[in-house]
């Protein structure tokens, strides 16, 4: 089973692979973001032919949505030769949850120039394997396979997998199955127990300067609070031959 079934060519249903993980019948933010991402591509592709790629992708959270029917709707805000922004947003019971918008750019080549100075992370098979369900329940954590190198509470290096489909039945490209994953990180080296504080993102953002490959997304992850309820997780966002881009999701912190 996916983590979305088509109903329609606007709608969706999630199933319980989406579930958790602050609220068991809530859905888990990141299978939803990494479908508005599949959206944004598929309606790109059937605009233009010319290959544009997604290099940001900046999410507003509104609220919470259920595990149940969502419906999508996707739309060009600037349009361009080489460069254009779409907005996309999804809905429950015609009520926004989250709105997306991302900039697609004309790939070029600048082989010749190519590198980075973002320090690379050790690979899968150099870390152990994590199990997340000990720290978070519902079926989106449940669905992903994990290894992380711990360096302290609020800091660690990690790679996430899942071989559950985003969508039934449907091709989906890696950028949009990595966005699907990107979520987690808000989660995966918790500075406090979410037993006694909730710390949940209204946002995420990520820029990519590459797009990914392979089926593990790895994160560089560093997670701070400040003193006024406001926190950050950062990460530096990773394949298997290196970084690829950058990760932020601003934080309201409750103490229970």
């Amino acid at each position: 089973m996916a983590y979305f079934e088509r109903l329609s060519d606007t709608a969706f249903r999630a199933t319980e692979h989406t579930s958790g993980a602050w609220v068991l019948a809530e859905q888990h933010i990141a299978p939803a973001l990494g479908l508005l991402a599949h959206v944004v591509e598929r309606d790109r592709d059937s605009r233009r032919g010319d290959g544009l790629v997604v290099v940001r992708l900046s999410y507003d959270i509104l609220g919470t949505v259920p595990v149940g029917p969502v419906e999508t709707g996707v739309h060009v805000l600037r349009a361009g030769r080489t460069i254009e922004l779409v907005e996309a947003t999804m809905a429950y019971a015609g009520r926004d949850v989250v709105r997306l918008r991302a900039w697609l750019m004309a790939p070029g080549e600048t082989g010749g120039y190519a590198g980075s100075r973002l320090p690379r992370i050790p690979s899968p098979e150099q870390m152990g394997p994590w199990e997340p369900a000990s720290v978070w329940p519902g079926g989106f954590i449940a669905s992903a396979q994990l290894r992380r190198e711990q360096v302290e509470p609020g800091r660690a290096a990690y790679w996430v997998r899942t071989d559950t489909p985003l969508v039934e039945g449907e091709p989906v490209s890696r950028l949009a199955r990595a966005a699907g994953l990107f979520d987690i990180a808000n989660g995966m080296t918790v500075r406090a127990d979410p037993g006694e504080v909730l710390f949940p993102n209204v946002d995420l953002t990520a820029h990519l300067f590459r797009q990914p490959a392979g089926d593990w997304v790895g994160f560089d992850t560093t997670v701070s609070f400040g003193e006024t309820g406001i926190g950050l997780t950062s990460s530096v966002l990773h394949d298997e031959t290196g970084p690829m881009g950058t990760l932020a999701q601003i934080l309201t912190v409750r103490p229970r």
